[in-house]
């Protein structure tokens, strides 16, 4: 069987989507997978077969934006203007682009099943137009961010350009069964897609890499503090790093892509920073993590029982902060609340909280019942022509 796969060419929306490729082609599928030229390596050590499609984040919001520089210089959106951003880029520029990209693709190679990710609908519309069946794979939790009027809206207008006729809900799914890889728990109770739902344990995938040093040694609590790899900002970094220096615990932080670890400056003894960390591997050792919300932190640290912390900095980053607070699985600081002192204050408190530790816990225990990738994947025939 022939399956392609097609994601966003970005980290937090390819990563996870790899392990379901992974399994379907160690059970002997030929595996194609459409994304940005950037991705391309990873997916090659995967023996999965790249195909480029899609454009980078950064040119889509540049377009979206009239051509303001992403990420924005200087302090991080508000949530409103963040949202009115990713809005227009995730619904009118990359779905069409990534449409137009996939048509020959899908004419010349006929396969037998498309998966797309949530934030890839015009994957979706251009398996419509094909006559190719195909799944939705999400990338987390399903929140207002994602079912917003305006988005889907703006989303309409583009697939009606298609000749495709969305659900009246749910568009983002362009009517496919969802592949639902967040615990039902902590699923968004209103996100009842009609086309049906197969659940799908996150799994947390990283590069290979070592663990960096003091990691594993665990002689004081380890703090994971990250802004991910695309909404990432020096100054929100550097003065979290400094707030969680102020306790007595070890601090790893994680730079990524958009800031430089020489723009952080001298560190204090108990903070270690690196550019990129194998993030898989160390969430199970950390005792709180400190992060910007992004969907593949988030489960993440959920499938690692482990409280958070969350900083938002754009898109459903916000979403997903006040779930995980409401659930009282974490807390969230916003816009003026982010001071130093707030910062250390959480922190500690949430070091100490055994009560959201025992429900990260619980939720934890609900992930590791979920059905498998490679379980899932052997269901693949089902859906394909």
């Amino acid at each position: 069987m022939l399956i392609l796969f097609s994601s966003l060419g970005t980290y937090g929306h390819t990563y996870p989507l790899l392990p379901l490729a992974r399994a379907a082609r160690q059970q002997g599928h030929e595996v194609l997978y459409a994304t940005t030229e950037e991705l391309h390596p990873t997916l090659r050590a995967l023996d999965l077969t790249p195909v480029t499609a899609g454009m980078p984040l950064e040119e889509a919001f540049a377009l979206a934006s009239g051509g303001a520089q992403f990420p924005p210089v200087g302090p991080p959106p508000t949530q409103g203007e963040s949202l009115e951003l990713a809005a227009k880029a995730f619904t009118e520029v990359l779905p069409r682009r990534l449409a137009a990209d996939l048509a020959p693709v899908l004419a010349d190679r006929r396969p037998d099943l498309l998966v797309h990710e949530l934030g890839a609908p015009g994957a979706g519309l251009a398996a419509r137009v094909a006559g190719v069946p195909a799944l939705c794979h999400g990338f987390g939790r399903v929140g207002p961010a994602l079912t917003w009027e305006a988005v889907t809206g703006q989303f309409a207008d583009v697939a009606a350009e298609l000749g495709v006729a969305l659900p009246s809900e749910h568009a983002f799914l362009v009517g496919h069964p969802y592949l639902d890889i967040c615990p039902p728990s902590w699923q968004d109770k209103a996100f009842t897609p009609a086309s049906g739902r197969l659940p799908l344990r996150p799994v947390a995938f990283a590069e290979p890499g070592e663990l960096p040093a003091g990691v594993a040694e665990h002689d004081r609590p380890l703090v994971y503090l990250t802004l991910g790899t695309a909404f990432g900002h020096a100054d929100v970094l550097r003065g979290a790093l400094a707030a969680l220096a102020a306790l007595d615990v070890r601090v790893l932080v994680a730079a990524g892509p958009t800031v430089q670890v020489e723009a952080l400056g001298e560190v204090p003894e108990n903070v270690l920073v690196r550019q990129w960390v194998p993030q898989a591997r160390v969430l199970p050792h950390t005792d709180l993590v400190v992060h910007h919300g992004g969907s593949g932190t988030t489960l993440g640290a959920l499938a690692a029982g482990v409280p958070q912390l969350v900083l938002p900095q754009g898109a459903d980053q916000f979403d997903n902060g006040a779930a995980l607070a409401e659930a009282g699985l974490g807390e969230q600081l916003l816009g003026q609340e982010v001071t130093a002192e707030a910062i250390t204050e959480r922190a500690r408190a949430l070091l100490a909280d055994e009560v959201v530790r025992a429900a990260a816990r619980a939720v934890a225990a609900e992930i590791a019942t979920m059905p498998s990738p490679e379980e899932v994947a052997a269901r693949l025939h089902e859906y394909a022509r």
